[in-house]
């Protein structure tokens, strides 16, 4: 598994692409696993610090039930509206990989749990209308940066 810096550094061009789509809005969608194994969606916010990826969860919560049980996530970008023209659509990011507890960021950080991603994936996915091309753009820990262009 990886920290952002890792990514920034193997691909800088994507990763600044990815944290733009992140940066698009405060809350992002985050997946968890409950204890039967299914998936729960709640919103969090998160934070690119230049080497990492972190967010804290409210004590008590379901997400950090599920996370201290399981520490995989999948991290979804805002969710943004189209625009009518879809050469207009920035895309969207995901990221995904495990959680590993840190310590509060600063003393005025409320109670809670803090975490930095362990990242295995990121992704992005557009549209370039002007070759009418949806392009998903990856960086996979071990693998590295690839593209994958489908009409």
């Amino acid at each position: 598994m990886a920290t952002w810096r890792e990514i920034a550094v193997d691909a800088p061009g994507f990763a600044g692409r990815v944290h733009e789509r992140f940066s698009a809005g405060t809350n992002k969608t985050i997946a968890t696993l409950r204890r039967d194994g299914s998936p729960r969606i709640s919103g969090t916010e998160l934070e690119f610090d230049g080497e990492r990826v972190t967010l804290g969860m409210m004590p008590g919560s379901r997400k950090l039930a599920d996370v201290e049980r399981d520490p995989r996530v999948a991290i979804h970008s805002p969710t943004l509206e189209p625009p009518k023209e879809v050469g207009e659509w920035r895309g969207d990011a995901k990221l995904s990989g495990r959680l590993l507890s840190i310590a509060p960021p600063n003393a005025e950080q409320p109670e809670g749990a803090y975490f930095a991603l362990d990242i295995r994936e990121a992704v992005l996915t557009f549209v370039d209308a002007a070759e009418s091309l949806l392009i998903v753009q990856s960086w996979v820990d071990g693998r590295g940066f690839s593209e994958l262009r489908r009409k």
